[in-house]
């Protein structure tokens, strides 16, 4: 059985063990049970499903070359492929890495995150199950400076994709290098822009904005968390975000009704509050929130911040917690230019009702991806990376497969070449 088959058959274990699932990621991730599961475990389907599609299509091309030779290229897998995810979507980020580089018929090395190490464990198991030789996936459960380290620097891993931190990625990517300079490709941090133009609807503006950012306790590298807003609605959008945030329900993640659950652990718990007051000590005013919620466990309030100045940290670095950060804008030339003035270029969000301020937007920005009057929209065949410090590279879609393959070309000289 090939890769095609594999992910077929993985398929059906996966449906017969989906709430098996959702429960180990949603007991260690703290996601709300009720917001996730509908979309996650359909699109980890998905995903194989997509690839199981392309296993038997990757075939290279017959070229035409000067003079009696005939030139043919193979597309072969690239061997060994190492593969670190994050903790924040470790069913889908398994996915991801695992999808494309099975269809390309490679073995693979993943290390988990030390945070979520069960899910990759269980999905793998799965794979045994149903039939995967030995060998073909195998999980490292790890630390990122000890086991993250001695897969990126390992001579026998040909290839390593990485997802997490921009400061990690450099370090994977040097130590990629200082080895056998295996090609990388890294999926890494965001700071994206939201951009609320003066013609959109504002209460649909809000809640796409509250969900971009406040999506996955704002553990998403992807998130809306630079809301530019026009100064002719900003009043008004301003109001009702803080609004929308104060309604937000913080709580149990098993509980039904809860929208918010605890932030990863302490490290990251502590690091979204000191941001916080950060924002708070550069004179952004403090809509909402601001602070921990309850005196257990790792609840943050949801936060909103207005006056926010591009300059502010809390408008430059990654917070990756429930912080929204509103600016204002007073023209598109002034947005453009300002959305990217960052080292980052993951992803963009426009809202408007004007096509041309859509187009010339989003052909303007620097960023992987651009949602227009949507966010967070995900399919196994749309690509996903970044611009920048952003990334290198794309995961899903046919852009994938490149990253799990090498070209060969091979030239064979033509005894009869009269004809030609």
């Amino acid at each position: 059985m090939n890769g095609h088959g594999y992910c077929y058959v993985v398929l059906i274990w996966l449906r017969n063990t989906a709430m098996r699932l959702l429960l180990l990621r949603h007991g260690i991730m703290g996601s709300p049970m009720n917001k996730l599961p509908p979309a996650e475990l359909p699109m980890l389907v998905r995903l194989f499903h997509y690839y199981a599609g392309w296993a038997d299509k990757i075939h290279g091309l017959t070229c035409p070359a000067d003079g009696p030779y005939h030139v043919q290229t193979l597309h072969e897998p690239i061997g060994v492929a190492g593969q670190i995810i994050p903790w924040n979507f470790p069913l889908l980020m398994f996915a991801w890495k695992v999808g494309p580089a099975l269809a390309c018929g490679n073995t693979i090395v993943l290390k988990t995150a030390e945070q979520t190490p069960l899910t990759a464990l269980y999905v793998a198991k799965l794979f045994h199950e149903a039939g995967l030789p030995p060998g073909v996936l195998n999980i490292v459960s790890g630390f990122g400076p000890t086991a993250g380290a001695a897969l990126a620097s390992h001579m026998d891993v040909d290839k390593l994709a990485f997802t997490g931190s921009t400061d990690t990625g450099k370090i994977v990517l040097e130590l990629a290098a200082k080895s056998n300079l295996k090609p990388v490709t890294l999926e890494l941090g965001g700071k994206s822009p939201f951009i609320i133009c003066e013609d959109a609807d504002i209460d649909n503006a809000v809640e796409l904005a509250h969900f971009a950012l406040f999506f996955n306790q704002g553990q998403c590298c992807c998130a809306g968390s630079r809301t530019f807003v026009h100064e002719r609605i900003y009043d008004e959008f301003l109001e009702k975000a803080k609004a929308r945030a104060m309604k937000r329900v913080v709580g149990d993640p098993f509980k039904k009704g809860v929208e918010q659950g605890p932030q990863i652990d302490s490290e990251q718990f502590e690091k979204v509050l000191r941001y916080i007051r950060s924002g708070i000590e550069s004179n952004a005013t403090l809509e909402c929130g601001g602070g921990r919620l309850g005196s257990k466990g790792f609840y943050i309030q949801p936060t909103v911040f207005s006056n926010v100045q591009d300059d502010m940290l809390i408008a430059q670095d990654e917070i990756f917690g429930p912080v929204q950060s509103i600016l204002k804008f007073n023209d598109i030339g002034d947005v453009i230019k300002r959305a990217n003035t960052t080292r980052y270029g993951l992803a963009a969000g426009v809202f408007t009702s004007n096509v041309d301020t859509a187009n010339t937007i989003s052909r303007a920005l620097k960023a992987g991806t651009v949602w227009v009057n949507c966010f967070d929209v995900f399919d196994a065949a749309i690509p996903f990376g970044g611009y920048k410090m952003s990334g290198i590279g794309r995961e899903k879609g046919i852009y994938s497969l490149n990253n799990y393959l090498q070209v060969k070309a091979v030239v064979t000289p033509l005894k009869n070449p009269a004809w030609l």
